[in-house]
């Protein structure tokens, strides 16, 4: 099997404790061992900070960009190496692995032509200066300037690619060194995409570092001025919040969690509206096994075409072969595990007491791989009664797996998609950009972003599930409350605002050339 090496202090160091083994989540084979038990972290940290963050601070974000543009390259030469990785590790048809190795290449090239366009400079001024008396002599300069703390970047399991580089992207470009820690099923992919860039010798010592396993102390050796941006459950994060490092000291914590997302479909949609409701939501339960944490969830459709919406749904998703990526015909592989699979099967077991089966793909469909794989068939349930079942607004089971809930009215179906009680995305299918709009402005206090489909962007639209790097990727309340993405607004989580006040000769001499 293959050793996931630590790098730390500049150095690869072996795997450390008792070892965990990343395992095929079809074949169930050894694919890697992970460990981290022996290393110091604190070393690490302040390794990072001294030689890593000093380095990337002498340059200026254009040079950084031209980092980041070479870091895209290097990865783009090895694309072939890491879908085979994707489908050993993560049991992910091709499709499915471009989501996420493809998602990275591209959210890379973003940050780099963006970084291209920022001022040559080592700060970044926020807004115009603000006279603070009555002969403008005095007067208050905001500023962005890059935070002299390491970047902990804790990542979940479903996207080992895109889930790094959307993270290390923005750090890297603010002049932020980073130290990934990458969730152990999936790590194979993130530690070889980390180990290509360190050969590449394109960042500057200290400035990337990555463990894998679990490590004493990941979050002991954080400072007051550190950030952590994780992506993961709401439990852990709720354990991570209440940590003395960040609860107590202060280091920053950006979090991206849970999510029972919703697809909406307008009062009074016609037939163009349905059709792309109903391909969206099979693509959405069905692209990397519903292991997103943009997926829909929910699909809200007046109570009328209920029955009608939800046949042709289950008629789709009967039409999806699941199994062994490795096989030509499949269209659907596994979740990344076979624990994953057991708690997909625990949460389909609890809707199943509240709902009603729609479309049982165990039953429907034959699964083709061997019986002890992590492959799980798409279920399609639905609830006549959405207000007396709370469950479906507030369980979220992570792969193949949605709800049909009918809805009175247009008020009725806005309040049913905010009982997520704070989602990453909700969409929206109508031809009325009345409703469209209306549904969006009362969304967005809930959805950290708002995916509007009618027939005019069909063929446009980046989908439901896809978080964009121009948008802002995140959501309130339940949703963790996070913020990553979005352009250059994905940098303010690796910089400092300050307020500099006095005379505006001096302030002049700040702005960026």
């Amino acid at each position: 099997m293959i050793e996931l090496k630590n790098h730390s202090q500049g150095q690869w160091r072996p795997v450390s404790g008792r070892p965990a083994v990343l395992a095929d989540p079809v074949l169930g084979t050894g694919l890697a061992h992970a460990g981290a038990a022996d290393i110091d972290m604190a070393a690490c940290y302040a390794w990072a900070r001294e030689r890593g963050g000093p380095a990337l601070r002498a340059l200026r974000y254009p040079q950084r960009a031209e980092l980041l543009d070479r870091i895209a390259r290097t990865l783009q030469r090895h694309r072939d190496k890491y879908f085979e990785i994707s489908l050993q590790n993560s049991g992910t048809v091709k499709n499915d692995s471009a989501v996420d190795v493809d998602g990275a290449l591209y959210t890379l090239g973003h940050y780099a032509r963006l970084g291209a366009g920022l001022p040559d400079a080592h700060h970044l001024p926020d807004g115009a200066p603000e006279a603070l008396s009555r002969d403008g002599a005095f007067a208050s300069q905001h500023v962005l300037v890059p935070s002299r703390g390491v970047a902990l970047l804790i990542n979940a399991f479903n996207f080992p690619a895109w889930g790094l580089w959307e993270k290390a992207a923005p750090a890297l470009l603010s002049g932020v060194p980073i130290v990934v820690k990458p969730a152990t099923s999936t790590a194979w992919l993130t530690h070889e995409m980390v180990a290509d860039v360190i050969e590449a010798d394109i960042l500057p010592p200290g400035a990337l570092s990555i463990v894998c396993g679990r490590p004493e102390g990941l979050l002991d050796a954080l400072e007051p001025l550190d950030t952590v941006s994780f992506t993961g459950s709401a439990d852990t994060a709720a354990a991570l919040r209440g940590h003395p490092r960040i609860a107590r000291d202060g280091a920053r914590l950006n979090a991206e969690t849970d999510s029972v997302n919703s697809a909406i479909l307008g009062p009074d949609a016609g037939e163009a509206a349905i059709g792309l409701l109903v391909r969206e939501t099979v693509r959405e339960m069905t692209v990397k096994s519903g292991q997103k944490c943009t997926a829909i969830r929910r699909i809200l459709v007046p109570q009328a075409h209920y029955d009608a919406i939800g046949a042709r749904i289950a008629e789709k998703l009967g039409r999806i072969a699941v199994g062994d990526p490795r096989d030509p015909g499949v269209r659907m592989g596994s979740l990344v595990s076979r624990t994953q699979r057991d708690a997909v099967e625990a949460g389909i077991r609890q809707l199943a007491q509240s709902c009603d089966v729609l479309f049982d793909g165990a039953r429907r469909s034959a699964v083709q791989a061997p019986p002890d794989s992590a492959c799980v068939a798409p279920v399609l349930f639905g609830t006549r009664d959405p207000d007396g079942h709370p469950d479906v607004h507030r369980t979220e089971v992570f792969g193949p797996v949605a709800t049909l809930i009918p809805y009175r009215d247009a008020a009725h179906a806005l309040d049913l998609a905010r009982r997520g009680m704070g989602s990453l995305v909700a969409s929206v299918y109508a031809e009325d950009p009345g409703f469209l709009a209306e549904a969006a402005a009362r969304l967005a206090e809930s959805h950290g972003r708002v995916h509007l489909v009618s027939p005019e962007v069909a063929e446009s639209h980046t989908g439901h599930g896809n978080a964009m790097p121009q948008s802002s990727h995140g959501g309130p309340g339940r949703a963790g409350g996070g913020e990553e993405l979005g352009g250059a607004r994905a940098l303010r989580l690796y910089h400092r605002l300050s307020a500099i006040q006095g005379w505006t000769g001096a302030l002049a001499r700040m702005a960026p050339a």
